[in-house]
């Protein structure tokens, strides 16, 4: 399997090269599955490994001597047979080579473990590596073994600003080999798209990969065979390979792989085109107007299970005496349900400052797992409008769904896929389960100073906010440079208020300053300064500290709520104590966080927080268990939602291959 993944001229012979999806018989899948999972430690024991580092110390050693011109002469590839090229020793001499350049470009010198990270990302396994233990230049290793074969490599991260920061940072290291190295970002033209993809190396994010491969799945159509497509290509001017963007899906490496491959599989992808028949802006208007009528608990209720609000009998009927005389899509039923639905969703579920910002006169949808704006993305069927006309922005055209892709779906297609993250031991049986991928944890270069300090939890949240400020108050006395994390940017900006009403000089980075990012991630590290930051600072921010800033304790983190998934917050708190650095973190959050809503109402809740707030024994340790049952609920209605989207795509895919049309 692997020697045919790295076969070069088995990818070139493939028109869009692309992994078929497994036809296997059910019960045989599921043995693969279970016995597989259980059959992983030893598949992934180190020893072969550390054989492995020995010998590419050894080739270094001999390559030491070797002036540029040498170096390039010893590890060409064109030297290797493709029959050989999955072979150590080959792979061992490349490693070598990259690590030398590295050093020499760079004056960064691959360590050990970063050797076994690459070993492992050649092999098709997600490498489990300390946070801040260098994984950005861990993947110049796979990714020049690939690319030198001619085999086409995608570098996937969470956002634009690591794609583009990675790419430009290890571009030395591959301009080296003679290996051109491209970024896609938001923005660019299909010819700058196109270029990028043609590169070596490719670095891009998620959500740009995905889309640019939906767009050519709706060029490809019932798919030519790559025969007809050269033909094609030689007596046309305009032929489908040079309307392309990718040129399939043969190797990827997936940085933060737990983010991108779990936490972003929730929701399906879905490219979209301007509709024909969009609503009126009156209905949307009698829609948010009907919708404030109707009274919560009587009319609607909350459905956590679907994020959704849902209407009781009772509401049914007072909608149906509220539109009594009303023309059009009112006279129906199930519309005129459907859209007070989502207009109840408008108003009190989604958010200014929290699931959107408004600028330039656009609702904008804000990530929630990075924090970052998506500003070519909307909500689908009405609701995205209903939120413009509520914010009193300009409404746009209602988007019509053209294409639709899952990230389970798209990943499993890649002909090799691996990972590299610093928190994937919670997930792996899901990574192996959806993508087969098995995660090996990689040992610390040094070990960890990173230290806990005791959570606390407060009653309310105006508690929980002058605690914060009378901590970053003593840190900050004290020189030691701290980051404020927060989930949204209404929370960030208000804690801001708090800093600026004691007169604390701050910075702060959320959607709305996401044009000073690198500014402010180089500055966050200073002694003395205090940064206020969504989950943009979050993965991937590689925040440096000054001796001086080391010498009083390092780095300092308070998170101000726990988020959805756990590794979210360990994520945060792997922005300090990098490398060996000292550093310390902690919890500052209250029962009112938005982790909490959903239980707001339940009677252990409310007994809970008055333990909480009379300070009673235990209370405090008994609220925090309840607080991390909380988390770990979400996280398993997650994993749900995602298992059962994997299972509709299937069945989907069993639905159209029957009506023989594509996807």
């Amino acid at each position: 399997m692997y020697s045919l993944i790295l076969d070069n001229k088995f990818i070139r012979s493939s028109f869009y090269p692309e992994k078929e999806e497994s036809t296997g018989f059910k019960f045989e899948q599921w043995i693969y599955e279970h016995f597989g999972y259980f059959s992983l430690p030893l598949k992934t024991r180190f020893r072969p490994y550390w054989a492995f580092v020995n010998r590419v110390n050894e080739i270094e050693a001999s390559y030491k001597a070797a002036n540029d011109l040498e170096l390039k002469n010893e590890i060409r590839i064109d030297a290797f047979s493709k029959q050989q090229f999955d072979q150590e020793d080959t792979i061992a001499r490349i490693f070598a080579g990259v690590r030398i350049v590295s050093k020499r470009k760079l004056g960064l010198r691959h360590y050990d473990e970063q050797l076994i990270g690459g070993r492992l990302l050649l092999k098709g396994m997600v490498a489990e590596m300390e946070t801040g233990s260098g994984k950005t230049l861990t993947a110049t290793l796979p990714a020049c073994c690939a690319a030198l074969a001619g085999i086409p490599v995608h570098i996937i991260t969470v956002n634009d600003y690591l794609a583009q920061r990675d790419a430009e940072w290890m571009k030395p290291i591959y301009e080296f080999f003679n290996l051109r190295v491209g970024v896609v970002t938001p923005g660019m033209s299909l010819e700058e798209r196109r270029s990028a993809y043609r590169c070596s190396i490719t670095y891009c994010t998620n959500k740009e990969i995905v889309f640019d491969y939906l767009r050519d799945r709706l060029l490809l159509g019932k798919r030519p065979g790559f025969i007809q497509a050269k033909l094609e290509n030689f007596y046309s001017k305009n032929s489908l390979l040079q309307s392309l963007r990718l040129r399939g899906l043969p190797f990827a490496i997936v940085d933060e792989a737990d983010s991108i491959l779990i936490d972003e599989a929730r929701t399906p992808l879905i490219l979209s085109g301007k509709s024909d028949d969009s609503y009126e802006n009156k209905m949307y208007l009698d829609a948010l107007d009907i919708a404030r009528q109707l009274e919560r608990k009587k009319d609607y209720t909350y459905d956590s299970s679907q994020h959704s609000m849902r209407l009781t009998e009772e509401g049914k009927q007072t909608l149906e005496n509220l539109v009594e005389y009303l023309r059009g899509i009112w006279n129906h039923r199930r519309w005129r349900e459907d859209i007070t639905t989502k207009a109840l969703n408008a108003i009190n579920i989604f958010h200014n400052d929290h699931d959107y910002i408004v600028r330039d006169d656009k609702v904008l949808i804000v990530d929630p797992h990075t924090g970052r704006i998506m500003p070519d993305r909307s909500w689908e069927h009405g609701l995205h409008q209903l939120i413009e006309t509520k914010e009193s922005c300009k409404v746009t055209a209602r988007n019509e769904p053209l294409a639709r892709l899952s990230y389970q779906k798209f990943f499993r297609r890649y002909y090799h896929l691996s990972g590299m993250t610093g928190t994937a031991r919670e997930v792996d049986r899901e990574l192996w389960r959806v993508y087969r991928l098995p995660v090996v944890t990689v040992p610390s270069h040094r070990p960890s100073r990173r230290k806990k300090c005791p959570d606390q939890l407060y009653s309310t949240e105006e508690k929980k906010l002058e605690a914060i400020l009378m901590r970053v108050k003593q840190l900050n006395s004290e020189g030691r440079p701290v980051l404020i994390g927060t989930r949204t940017v209404e929370s960030s900006e208000r804690i801001c208020g708090y800093l600026k009403r004691d007169g604390l000089s701050h910075r702060v980075l959320n959607a709305r300053q996401d044009k000073h990012e690198a500014e402010i991630i180089k500055e966050a590290g200073l002694k003395g300064k205090i940064t206020v930051a969504t989950n943009m600072a979050g993965r991937g921010t590689d925040i440096s500290l000054p001796e001086e800033v080391k010498e009083l304790g390092g780095f300092h983190i308070i998170c101000t709520e726990r988020h959805d998934s756990s590794r979210v917050d360990r994520q945060l708190f792997g922005r300090c104590g990098r490398q060996g650095d000292r550093g310390s973190y902690e919890y500052i959050s209250s029962l009112e966080d938005n982790l909490l809503k959903p239980y707001a109402e339940k009677r252990i809740f409310h007994i809970l927080k008055s333990f909480v707030h009379n300070n009673m024994p235990f209370g405090k340790e008994l609220a925090i268990i309840f607080v991390k049952l909380a988390q770990k609920s979400i996280e398993r209605k997650h994993y749900f939602m995602r298992w059962n989207l994997m299972k509709f795509d299937e069945s989907m895919e069993s639905a159209i291959a029957f009506s023989g049309e594509q996807e």
